[in-house]
């Protein structure tokens, strides 16, 4: 074993050097393969140069296909000017960087400009997006937002925008409940646009965004005190104080409670009128029963004077009645609620404004109180405040003073104004009368270098409040406070109040619309509730003062007007001091005079003048009926009088008004008949005038003789016979010496040369003549008053040679309607009537011939009708008239104008029996006109008169025979 035999050694050496060979060439293989991949080919000279593998084979023919649809660009949208559409910037508002969602935004306002319809079709889009945006982290992207939202709310109204509001209030609640300050501060801006435009949406989202409010300056207490009193340290929320905002904590509070003051005015706004209990409102027209705040409302009653001055039909009055019925329960469902639910539940029910209040008044009081203590707040004195506390007092004045108006129904507010008195009377005296009244402190700045260079920043709080304004709401606020019952208990802390708005309105500053209102209410409060007639007196002469100022502007005029108005109607029974007041008195002794000097400079202040005395009038007021009696005659005067110059609804009104005057003298009656012909107020208002005058004459009921009648009987029958005339004496006389060309006549066919007058006016005048008619026609006695009827026509009338055309008619018609068979007129008032007749029967021929025919045919028909109803009532007056038609003096133009008139009468069937009793006068007529037509062929016009003669007397009447002692 150990020596190994000779052959093994061979195999052995030989399999050694076998695995050598092996080994060397495999790695001589490895590296030639190596080589063979990286070998150069070799190129020969002369031949052609070998096809890599890997070439292309051109040899094909190839064909262009042309799709222009596709190389042209997308123009199906308006883009910008970097070629975005809308689409791409909306997405655009996703991107990670805040340059692109900033100029994403600066694009939307760049297209939505120039492209304004885009905004309707992708408005949900837009909204959604930019609301998304409200709490970037950027502020440049915040910033830009609010731009675009200020731009869009300019273009979109409410009503549009309405369905997307509530996306737009979850993000808004979002910033303002941001953890960022920075976020919070642009909520507010946010806030700021959508109060500017959409205040209604707004305050229909109050159960939110007021605990928002609270949340932004204030913070919820970790533990409840154990006594809730009613001062600011007892509340279950503390003022939040934040050092690391860029603003002080003051201003901070400022800002926020300036946009929660817009808030709550807008929620107060956007009640209706029938559920918002509102503050005492000077200006308000509305009247309420009792007096003061707590009465109750009056509709009005609109009542027509044509349907009821004649007694057709009753006048039913009930309880809440009128054009809207207010409907009044004692009986109210009371929400279930608990105290301090009003943060999270809205303001509904008094129940949730009282708990809001009580939440938000402490936090109020607490900031007040930190501003007034810090260095900057006040200085020594007390009364001098800084233009930052003063801004801060005001916002505070004004949330306390429209957390009252929050309430949803006015029965309420007298229980919400007991609350705030029971609980804050005293904290309020305590921290705000203390210094009243206020002043602004001026503090000197020093001017540094480059201040002048530089922009100052805005206040927080907007714009300084003056002084005025500061005080003016104090004393709004305080005098909510006082009560009725306890009026001389709160007499000591009014004092001040009292001398600061005396001395506001006697001073003879010009004060603003919105001023004087502010000084009115308080007026108005301390009025009602002192009960004093000491105090009445001196703050009525304060307002009094501020009343008699001259060039006073209209709403400035209006609100002093109102006040007075409205002390007088509604508290002028209800409360004695007003009743006994001598300077409402006088102010409404000085009313008619006011109104005849302001004539038609100002027809609505005219109006609520008007209103003021018509009431004052109705109760009889002595100082203002002799005031009135004193300047009726400028009131009344037909050229330049009130009641000539102003709208219809005023002339009314002063028409209305002679109903009250004490005494109608002859001067007056005057007037007012000429006021009725003028033309210058309505006919039927006209008539209503007439229709008073007869009640207060003493024949509406032949009482003659009445003590108590306004005007004498012969004062009266001079009125009537003057409107009935239509034109005074003066203008009649100067008729008889005008020109001859504007007449018609006279000549033998037309005895008085008639002044035609105007459509208007003849239609005018013949409907004022048709009431004159009716008032004679209601006397008792009705041969009498024909008798002074008679003898006024026959003295002013009958010399006449020149009459207007409407006068004609209009005596005419009131002679036929007052004739009676008992009557037997005289002989001069016969042929004047006779002429009267003949005169208008030719003009109403010559109207016939006028090119107007058709605009006069009102006036055809109305003269017509007169002259057939006298011919055919008036005994004699139709044989007067033939007897009048002298054919042989007539002119050759004149006899087709003659036998037209005979053919007329002779056609009407009401004058048929007339005629035939004349029929031996109207047969000479014929002959006459028959012997003056020469020529061998007759005329069409005599032809005509031929025809209807033969017919007329073809017929036989019964007791034709009779008339003829008669016509």
């Amino acid at each position: 074993f150990l020596h190994e035999s000779e052959e093994n050694k061979k195999n052995r050496s030989y399999l050694s050097v076998s695995n050598k060979n092996w080994t060397a060439s495999a790695d001589m293989t490895k590296k030639r393969k190596r080589q063979d991949d990286f070998q150069k080919v070799k190129l020969k000279v002369g031949k052609k140069k070998p096809k890599p593998n890997n070439a292309t084979d051109v040899n094909f023919k190839t064909r262009g296909i042309r799709l222009p649809e596709q190389l042209k660009s997308d123009k199906s949208g308006p883009t910008t000017r970097r070629q975005l559409s809308i689409k791409d910037l909306l997405s655009q508002l996703h991107h990670y960087s805040s340059g692109v969602k900033q100029e994403a935004l600066a694009g939307l306002r760049e297209l939505l400009t120039q492209s304004p319809g885009l905004l309707d079709a992708h408005l949900s889009s837009v909204l959604s997006e930019v609301a998304a945006v409200f709490t970037d982290k950027e502020p440049a992207v915040r910033a830009a937002s609010v731009r675009l939202l200020g731009f869009v709310a300019q273009c979109v109204p409410a009503e549009r925008l309405a369905p997307f509001f509530p996306l737009l209030s979850a993000h808004l609640s979002c910033a303002m409940t941001h953890i960022a300050e920075g976020i919070q501060q642009d909520a507010l801006k946010i806030l700021d646009v959508l109060l500017e435009h959409y205040p209604s949406l707004l305050a229909q989202r109050c159960s939110v965004l007021l605990k928002n409010f609270l949340e932004l300056i204030s913070q919820r207490r970790l533990w409840r005190p154990g006594q809730p009193g009613s001062s600011a340290a007892g509340g279950a929320w503390a003022l939040a104080v934040n050092p690391g905002r860029k603003v002080t904590s003051q201003q901070w509070r400022l800002s926020v409670l300036s946009r929660l003051g817009q808030f709550l005015q807008a929620v107060v706004e956007e009640r209706s009128v029938e559920e918002q209990a509102g503050p005492l409102d000077v200006l308000d027209t509305g009247a309420r029963e009792g007096g003061g705040s707590g009465g109750k409302m009056i509709t009005p009653l609109e009542l027509t004077w044509e349907e009821h001055s004649f007694g057709r039909g009753g006048v039913q009055v009930y309880e809440n009645s009128g054009a809207h019925p207010t409907m009044r329960s004692a009986f109210q469902l009371r929400p279930d609620t608990e105290p301090g639910a009003g943060v999270e539940e809205g303001l509904d029910s008094a129940e949730m404004v009282q708990g809001f209040a009580s939440t938000l008044v402490p936090l109020l009081l607490e900031v007040w109180v930190e501003a007034c203590t810090s260095g900057q707040g006040t200085s020594d004195s007390g009364h001098l405040l800084h233009p930052e506390a003063m801004a801060l007092m005001y916002q505070v004045l004004s949330i306390l003073q429209l957390l009252r108006r929050l309430s949803p129904h006015r029965h309420h507010q007298d229980e919400l104004d007991t609350w705030f008195r029971s609980t804050y009377l005293g904290d309020f005296k305590h921290h705000f009368m203390k210094n009243f009244p206020y002043s602004q402190l001026e503090v000197a700045k020093h001017k540094k270098k480059g201040d002048s260079k530089r922009s100052k920043p805005p206040a927080a709080g907007g714009p300084s409040v003056e002084p005025l304004a500061l005080n003016l709401t104090l004393c709004q606020v305080m005098v909510t406070l006082t009560s009725g019952a306890e009026g001389r208990q709160d007499a000591e802390w009014l004092a001040p109040i009292r001398a600061f708005v005396r001395d506001s309105l006697s001073s003879g500053t010009r004060l603003s619309a919105k001023q004087l209102g502010g000084l009115l209410e308080v007026v108005w409060r301390l009025v009602m509730t002192q009960k004093s007639r000491a105090v009445t007196e001196e703050l009525l002469q304060a307002v009094s003062v501020q009343y008699q100022q001259r060039n006073l502007s209209l709403p400035v005029r209006v609100l002093l007007l109102r006040f007075f108005s409205r002390l007088y109607l509604q508290e002028h029974e209800a409360n004695a001091q007003v009743t006994r007041s001598k300077v409402l008195s006088r102010w409404l002794a000085a009313l008619p005079l006011q109104l005849a000097q302001l004539g038609s400079k100002n027809p609505q202040l005219s109006a609520r003048l008007l209103l003021t005395v018509q009431a004052a009038a109705a109760r009889r007021n002595r100082e203002l009926l002799l005031s009135l009696q004193t300047h009726a005659c400028q009131l009344y005067d037909p050229e330049k009088g009130s009641v000539v110059l102003l709208p219809a609804d005023s002339q009314q009104r002063l028409v209305q008004l002679v109903y009250f005057l004490p005494s109608l003298p002859a001067e007056l009656l005057s007037c007012l008949s000429r006021c009725c012909t003028a033309g210058r107020v309505s006919a039927s208002l006209a008539a209503s005038l007439i229709r008073i005058l007869h009640i207060r004459s003493p024949l509406s009921g032949w009482a003659a003789g009445a003590p108590d009648s306004a005007l004498s009987d012969v004062d009266y029958f001079s009125f009537l016979f003057s409107t009935l005339t239509g034109f005074p004496r003066e203008e009649l006389a100067a008729l008889q010496t005008g020109s001859e060309e504007e007449l018609c006549g006279p000549s033998a066919l037309c005895p008085l040369s008639l002044y035609p007058t105007e459509l208007d006016h003849f239609i005018h005048h013949w409907d004022v003549v048709e009431e004159v008619c009716h008032c004679l026609e209601t006397v008792g006695s009705k041969s009498q008053c024909f008798d002074i009827l008679q003898n006024a026509i026959c003295k002013n009338l009958a010399g006449l040679q020149v009459l207007p055309d409407s006068t004609a008619a209009a005596v005419l018609r009131c002679v036929s309607r007052l004739l009676d068979l008992s009557v037997l007129p005289s002989e001069g008032l016969l042929r004047f009537l006779s002429s009267c007749c003949l005169s208008l029967l030719t003009l109403l021929l010559s109207l016939d011939h006028e090119l107007s025919a058709q605009d006069s045919a009102q006036k055809r028909e109305a003269v017509w009708g007169t002259c057939l109803g006298a011919l055919g009532s008036v005994p004699r007056l139709l044989r007067l008239v033939l007897q009048g038609l002298r054919v042989l003096e007539l002119s050759e133009e004149e006899l087709p104008l003659a036998a037209q008139l005979l053919a007329l009468l002779l056609q009407h069937s009401q004058l048929r029996n007339h005629m035939l009793a004349n029929s031996t006068l109207l047969q000479h007529i014929i002959q006459d006109l028959t012997r003056r037509c020469r020529g061998e062929a007759r005329e069409q016009w005599l032809t005509d008169l031929l025809y209807c003669y033969s017919v007329t007397m073809s017929t036989q009447h019964r007791g034709a025979v009779g008339l003829q002692d008669m016509y």
